[in-house]
Parts: structure tokens; C-alpha cells; sequence
């Protein structure tokens, strides 16, 4: 008796100081949004209309207050910051209120009016978010599974038992079967094998679960409202592109729109979902990480549409989790057939880098799996663009210098919240882009499958099979080639689209001007006359993200970044000198906001850098002054194409229905336009014939003929491509866009020798490259500090391993890596390896850069010691 009160009052005391430290975390959470905010400023913004005055009752407030609240701010008058408008067609969403004072409301009774926020959220039209887990826990295709890991969790147990005798017999659940003692036992043991798999695939839904309902929308929705101001002057996107997904929401109400985001920052989710919810769209269940599960948060993540997924599904590399698999490609299926509209990140994680990472199919090919079936009439892919002109998340820096991440936590979450409130991060921007019909691209497949075409997906001459599968998250358990082909090509589709979508911010413009054409730094109006050419050659092809005039974005930008990345001083003439701090940390930061713009101008980059190593080849320019050096177009594009397979682990370069050909054909055209480079024609006829000559080219591609009936194309090895000499400067601004990536991966295949009859633990052979980096750095044999990144070395490995030059081998959850036998025992073999990376490597101490006198750029031997 005494034990029994005991225990419940152990119990009580434990559930008591849990509660308590959750309603104080609450308390404090809603005190400091008090303060921040100020009551009687809340109650002036809830009343927007009547135009109170609160300064006296504020200072009063404050008085009474004394130290505490005049620490977190002691009057209403904000930072004086400077302002930025966003781009041209733009709405803020922290400004519009469609519900508030709207018809049948319409009046100066409406109470709307008065409470403008109030009623968004009230009258924001409410959906029936069903849950699905009760449903998945009851359908035959999960008890198959639990039925399968149960048999899996016996053979393992038999094979433990016996060693490594081979399993002969197949196992049977009924009892009578069952001959002798031992077979009796282990009929036993099999049922509580199965007993122990049915409460783990309870566990599992029940941890997977989300529980998206109205009411915590309209909370948060009303809150976001009143906190994001806090921190951001706006989150900016087009009110057309709402439009659009209304309409299409509306025209096929069965059909459920798939939200898929380029992941930049814990914010994203929350955004979208804010978005939606004010517009009268219907809310997705977000695809989550495990890691977000931490107190408080993780249950309000939850109740705003997040179910949580491991993020290493399975725990034994090799080794298939069926169970956990089953029970997530059904939460999916079950979803989409109840009507809940889904979002998920195809890159994953965040970008640690700031441009698009290679795609991850796993989810994607769940939802074709769905429509395969007839589970779902139809989904429609909707691309997601976010960007900010400065991460809420904070930097990577550590991540790319190769220190460990720091894991998510309750302490970190409040800790970046407070963080947050007093901060400034400037606009965010959203952009949706034109939705997908998985139906159409599932057709388009099939016919170019049975039209036999290699064109774009190379597939086998069968159409698109399906089988049922209760494991794979690829839809079938012996995934065929069609099936992964056509994945691929989706996403990757989607990660292109998406980055070529995404809004140039004022942060990205200046982190790319001075990490390549002002890398040493110069006068604020030089910077600006930059921007003003960055701007004129982006038109049309990149959203602007701001507007107004470029001394203005420029010294906004710089204010935004903050002195710890942006150097500013004035001379004793007046002028504002502009430069990078030189540390290696901020140069890493930069590259962040600066690899936005990379993708864009990577295959310009690549294509002049592959020009000046071929006439550095060649050895002309020493030979004849009058004579002007230059390349074969054919030989130029081959030795491209053959470059552009180096970095097919660090960007998309093209979409799948692109041909690479053809696209590095076209920005050779821009590039003889731009007076980069001087063509036989172009010196002949002048800049008009390139124009007709890149028309005809697309008349070509899009009738499906051979460029060669409508263009006159040289394909013998004469010079018909040659240097253009008076713009020697801008050309090595564009070599230097990819030139950190290429030392990156110069640093990798030097790195190789180390593994000469060695094998070594992929981490221990990143951090000696890194390491290897940062001593370049500090000695100035490498001038980028940004080329410290441990996602660029991770991406040159897979390189080499899908070239078969390592081998990668799994132990104990460790994974080792080795040279090829090939490799290991020619080192002739392996300096062509090395020789073939370092081909991307741009040479700015020889060749033309340096007949001209160009100065070497010493971005290493101004970085500070740390």
C-alpha cells in the first residue's frame, strides 16, 4: 500500500515538474513577446484604425519596469535602419489581409476593421484535415510487413543461435507444425518476435504521426503576424502565383498539390504553410527530420502538419528497415488518398552551401507509386523558390570547415528565437512556381519508352512497369531502371527549375561581386556602376529580389551583412571604400549568399576557363604578335562537355530534356555577344550574324534537324573561336566564379596518393583535406578560402567513386575508403585522374590572363590568423 502511494506520488511529481517547466518555458516565451512587443503597442496594432497614442503609457511602463525592460528596449522608436523595396509585381504577405473588412463583412460596423489580424485568421476558410494514422495501423499491407520483420528478427536470432550454418527451413506460425521441444520454443520465440513488431509499428506511426488541426493554424497564423515583423522587413511573393494555385486547387479539388521547396533554413516550412493557410489553400503535412522532436516545439511542429521521419531510416547499412519503410510509404499513400496536400524537401536537408544540392528520390517516388496504382487520379509537383537577404538559421560555417553540427535542441531552439527577435534579417521571398502533373509525366515517359528514343531518359524498350511493394521507398521492391530513370529525371527537373526560379536578393548581388570581380575590394560607386552590369546581364533571365538605385542596395546590403563579413571605410577624400573581411570564416559566409548566382553563370564559367587552357595548350600566343589565337568550336565544346562531368555531383547544369550540347552552344553565342570571345563570323558580319546564327540554332533544336542544314558549324580542328583581349578583365570574373570548387577538388585528387595501399575512414580523409586547405589558405598558395568545404570534398568523393577510382566498403557502420586496385597499382593511371580534375582549375599566373599583366589575385595572403 505504502509502495503503491509512494509510486503515484512519484509519478504525480514527475508529471507536475514537467508541466511546470513546459508552462514556464511558455511564460517566459509569452513575457518576452510582452516586452518586445509592448502592450500597449500590441493593442495600437490590434487597433489599427483609431490611431491610439501610447508613448506616455509606454514610458510609464518602462519606468515601473526599471533595468529589465529598458535592457530589452526602453522606447518605441526602432533601429534606424535602412529600408529596401522588394522586387517589382511583389506583395508582402505580413501586410495583406483579405478577410479582414471583406464581403459579407464589408461596413463600418465590420469589427474586422478593427481587428484586422484577429479576423484573418478567424475567417480564413478551415478544411477537414483527417488524420491518417489509424488508417495505416489497420491496413493489410502493414500487418503483411510486421509479418515479414518478424520472420526477418527470427532468421537473425536462428543465425546467432547457430552461427553461420545456412537457414534451410521456413518459418511457420502455427504451433502444430511444430514436431520436437526445440521447434515448440522457437514457435514461442516466434510469437513474441511478432508480438514485439506489432507495438514497434504502433510506436512508429504513433511518432510519425502529425496531428495538423485549424485551431493551432489560426494561433500561429495570428502570432507569425505579430513576431515576424520583429526580424524581417517582409515576406515578399506574388500575388498571381497565389492566384494560381487557388485556381488549380479549385479546378481538380481530388488532386493534391505537392509543395517541393529548395531548403535553406528552418523557416521555410513554417512560411509556406503561413501562406497557404491565409490564402484559403489547403495546408500540407511536411515531411520532417526526427532531430526536430524536441519539447515544445516538436508537438507544435506536429500540430501544424509535420510527421517526422528518421533520418537514417535504415540503422544497419545494408540492411533493410521493412518495417519502418512500410509504415512511411503507407502514411504517405494514405495521406494523398485523403485528400491532405504534402510537402517535402528533395534536397534533403539544408543547404549547407546556399545553391541546390543533388535530389533525394525517396519520397518523390513514393507519391508516383501512388498515382501508379490508383491511389491518387493525379499530383500535381509544385516547385518551391525561397530566399533571404539574410539566413535566420545563422551560418555553416562551422559544418563546411568540418566541426560536427551542432544537434537540435530545446536550449538551441529558445536561444535562436531570442536571437532572432533582435535581429534584423531583411526580406524573405517566396516564390511558386508552375505546377507538375505527375500523369503527364508518367505519359511522357512511356511514350518516348516505347518510341525508343535515347534522347532524354535512355530507358529500355519496355513501357513503365509497376509491382506493389509494402519495403521500398522507390514503389517496388526490385526497383527496375524505368522506374529510377524517371525519378531521377523529376527531381532533378524540379531542383533545376526551382534554382533557376529563386530571386536574386541585395545580399547574394554583393556577396558575388566581391568574392569575384571586386575580390580585393573597391569604391563604393565601382561596386555599384558592378551592379548595375550584373543587373543589365541577369534581366530576363533572374527575378530581382530588390529594386531602386544600386548606392542605395549596396549600402543596404552592406548594413545587412554587418561589419563582421563587410568592410567599410572612408578615405581622406570622403569615398567609401568596400571589401570582404579578411578571415577565413567570412569568406565562407559569403559563399553562401554568393553560390545563389553560382548555377547560373556555371557554364560560361566552365566554357571560358576550358578556352584559356586550350590556347595555354596551343603555345600561340608567343609565336606571332599579329597572329589572334584561338580554338575550334568542336574541339572548345568536346573538351567542356568532358569538364562539365566534373562537377556532376556540385550542379545541375541542365535539365533532363536539355541536351548539354546545346546549352553550352548557346552561352558560347552569349559569350561572342558579350565581346568575351571573337568569332570567324562575328569579325566577318558583326555581332547580327551571332544572333542569327544562336536563331537558327533553336529553330533547329525545336524541329528536331541537324543544326548543320540550318548553321554553318566547322567541326575540323581550324581556330574559329578567338581571344578577345580587350576584355581579359570581366573573362577572368567568370573563370573565378567556379574557381573555389575546382581547388576543392584539386585539393581531393592530390589527396589520393595518401591512399596508395591504404585504406583510410572517410571522415578522418575529409578532414585531411580540409586541413590541407587551410594551410593553403594560410601560406597563399590557394587564393579562396571559400574552397574550405566539407560538402565540396563529399561531392568530389562520390565523383571518384562513381569513376570506380575508390572504392567505398561498409564496416561496423564505419565507411572506408580505398583506391581501386587500377589506380593502386598504376600511378601513371592516377595522374591522369589528377590531371583530369585539375583541368577545371582556371590558371590566372600563366597563359593570356597573365601576358596582360593582370595582377594575381591574393585573396589567401590578406586572410587574418585566427
Amino acid at each position: 500500500m505504502i509502495s503503491t502511494v509512494l509510486n503515484f506520488a512519484q509519478a504525480a511529481a514527475e508529471i507536475s515538474l514537467l508541466g511546470g517547466i513546459e508552462i514556464a518555458s511558455v511564460a517566459l516565451i509569452v513575457y518576452y513577446i510582452f516586452a518586445k512587443t509592448r502592450a500597449p503597442a500590441i493593442i495600437a496594432s490590434l487597433f489599427p484604425n483609431l490611431n491610439l497614442s501610447y508613448r506616455s503609457s509606454l514610458v510609464k511602463f518602462n519606468s515601473i519596469s526599471n533595468d529589465l525592460l529598458v535592457t530589452l528596449r526602453s522606447s518605441n522608436d526602432a533601429k534606424p535602419q535602412t529600408s529596401l523595396a522588394h522586387g517589382v509585381g511583389t506583395q508582402n504577405m505580413l501586410q495583406l489581409t483579405p478577410h479582414s473588412g471583406c464581403k459579407p463583412y464589408k461596413s463600418i460596423f465590420d469589427w474586422g476593421v478593427l481587428f484586422p489580424y484577429f479576423a484573418q485568421v478567424v475567417r480564413s476558410e478551415k478544411f477537414d484535415y483527417r488524420q491518417v494514422t489509424e488508417i495505416v495501423h489497420n491496413d493489410s499491407v502493414l500487418k503483411y510487413a510486421i509479418k515479414q520483420a518478424a520472420e526477418q528478427a527470427l532468421r537473425e536470432q536462428r543465425y546467432a543461435k547457430n552461427g553461420h550454418r545456412l537457414l534451410s527451413r521456413s518459418i511457420s506460425g502455427d504451433q502444430d507444425n511444430f514436431n520436437n521441444t526445440e521447434d515448440a520454443q522457437e514457435g514461442i520465440s516466434y510469437q513474441n518476435i511478432l508480438r514485439g513488431q506489432e507495438m514497434r509499428a504502433i510506436s512508429i506511426l504513433k511518432e510519425m504521426g502529425s496531428t495538423l488541426n485549424n485551431i493551432l493554424l489560426a494561433v500561429t497564423s495570428w502570432l507569425l503576424y505579430k513576431l515576424l515583423p520583429c526580424f524581417l522587413s517582409g515576406v515578399v511573393t506574388h500575388t498571381k502565383q497565389i492566384e494560381m494555385l487557388k485556381s488549380v486547387s479549385e479546378s481538380s479539388p481530388g488532386t493534391p498539390l505537392i509543395f517541393v521547396p529548395l531548403h535553406r533554413s528552418h523557416l521555410d516550412y513554417i512560411m509556406v504553410t503561413f501562406i497557404l493557410t491565409n490564402n484559403d489553400i489547403r495546408s500540407p503535412l511536411v515531411a520532417a527530420g526526427n532531430n526536430l522532436q524536441i519539447p515544445i516545439f516538436g508537438s507544435l511542429l506536429r500540430g501544424l502538419g509535420a510527421f517526422f521521419i528518421k533520418r537514417k531510416i535504415d540503422p544497419v547499412e545494408g540492411k533493410k528497415d521493412v518495417l519502418y519503410r512500410a509504415a512511411l510509404h503507407l502514411y504517405l499513400t494514405h495521406a494523398l488518398k485523403q485528400g491532405h496536400n504534402v510537402e517535402f524537401f528533395i534536397e534533403g536537408g539544408r543547404t549547407r552551401t546556399g545553391k541546390p544540392c543533388m535530389p533525394k528520390g525517396g519520397i518523390l517516388s513514393v507519391i508516383v507509386n501512388a498515382f501508379m496504382d490508383g491511389s491518387i487520379p493525379d499530383a500535381l509537383l509544385v516547385p518551391v523558390s525561397v530566399n533571404y537577404e539574410r539566413l535566420v538559421d545563422g551560418n555553416f560555417v562551422r559544418e563546411q570547415k568540418g566541426e560536427k553540427k551542432i544537434p537540435e535542441s530545446f536550449t538551441k531552439a529558445i536561444s535562436g528565437i531570442w536571437k532572432a527577435l533582435n535581429s534584423n534579417y531583411g526580406l524573405m521571398r517566396i516564390d511558386f512556381n508552375e505546377p507538375y502533373s505527375i500523369r503527364e509525366l508518367v505519359n511522357s515517359y512511356n511514350k518516348i519508352a516505347k518510341d525508343g528514343s535515347a534522347k532524354i531518359y535512355k530507358p529500355a524498350s519496355r513501357t513503365l512497369q509497376h509491382n506493389q511493394s509494402t519495403s521500398s521507398l522507390y514503389g517496388t521492391d526490385v526497383v527496375c531502371e524505368e522506374h529510377r530513370n524517371l525519378i531521377e529525371s523529376i527531381s532533378r527537373q524540379v531542383v533545376f527549375d526551382c534554382a533557376a526560379a529563386t530571386s536574386v536578393m541585395s545580399t547574394n548581388a554583393l556577396a558575388f561581386l566581391l568574392l569575384t570581380r571586386y575580390r580585393n575590394g573597391a569604391e563604393e560607386r565601382q561596386i555599384a556602376a558592378g551592379l548595375d552590369d550584373l543587373r543589365n546581364s541577369l534581366a530576363g533571365c533572374k527575378d530581382m529580389g530588390f529594386s531602386g538605385e544600386s548606392l542605395h542596395i549596396i549600402a543596404y546590403a552592406c548594413d545587412l551583412l554587418g561589419s563582421g563579413l563587410i568592410s567599410r571605410t572612408r578615405d581622406e577624400n570622403g569615398r567609401i571604400f568596400i571589401r570582404a573581411v579578411p578571415t577565413v570564416e567570412s569568406f565562407i559566409e559569403l559563399a553562401y549568399y554568393s553560390n545563389m548566382l553560382t548555377p547560373h553563370f556555371a557554364l560560361r564559367s566552365i566554357l571560358l576557363t576550358t578556352f584559356h587552357a586550350l590556347l595555354s595548350d596551343r603555345g600561340e600566343n608567343r609565336q606571332c604578335d599579329k597572329a589572334t589565337p584561338g580554338v575550334s568550336t568542336k574541339k572548345l565544346i568536346d573538351t567542356a562537355i568532358e569538364n562539365c562531368q566534373v562537377y556532376r555531383y556540385e550542379f545541375i547544369l541542365n535539365k533532363p530534356t536539355q541536351e548539354l550540347e546545346d546549352l553550352l552552344h548557346k552561352h558560347l553565342d552569349d559569350l561572342v555577344i558579350s565581346g568575351y570571345m571573337n568569332t570567324a563570323s562575328n569579325e566577318d558580319n558583326g555581332v547580327d550574324s551571332m544572333e542569327c546564327r544562336r536563331l537558327a540554332r533553336s529553330v533547329a533544336y525545336y524541329l528536331d534537324c541537324d543544326d548543320d542544314d540550318y548553321v554553318n558549324i566547322r567541326d575540323d580542328e581550324r581556330a574559329d573561336c578567338f581571344l578577345a583581349s580587350d576584355t581579359l578583365d570581366q573573362q577572368r570574373y567568370i573563370c573565378e566564379i567556379l574557381a573555389p570548387f575546382a581547388c576543392t577538388y584539386s585539393a581531393v585528387a592530390q589527396a589520393l596518393k595518401i591512399l596508395d595501399r591504404n585504406s583510410m575512414l572517410e571522415s578522418e580523409f575529409i578532414s585531411f583535406v580540409i586541413n590541407d586547405l587551410s594551410n593553403k589558405v594560410k601560406r597563399g598558395s590557394c587564393a579562396y578560402a571559400e574552397s574550405i568545404s566539407t560538402d565540396s570534398v563529399r561531392n568530389c568523393l562520390k565523383l571518384l567513386e562513381k569513376w570506380s577510382v575508390i572504392e567505398v566498403c561498409n564496416q561496423r557502420g564505419m565507411r572506408l575508403i580505398s583506391l581501386n586496385t587500377l589506380y593502386e597499382m598504376s600511378r601513371e593511371s592516377l595522374n591522369t585522374i589528377i590531371k583530369k580534375i585539375e583541368a577545371v582549375v582556371p590558371k590566372f599566373n600563366t597563359g593570356y590572363f597573365q601576358s596582360k599583366g593582370t595582377t594575381k589575385l591574393q585573396g589567401s595572403a590578406v586572410i587574418a590568423s585566427p
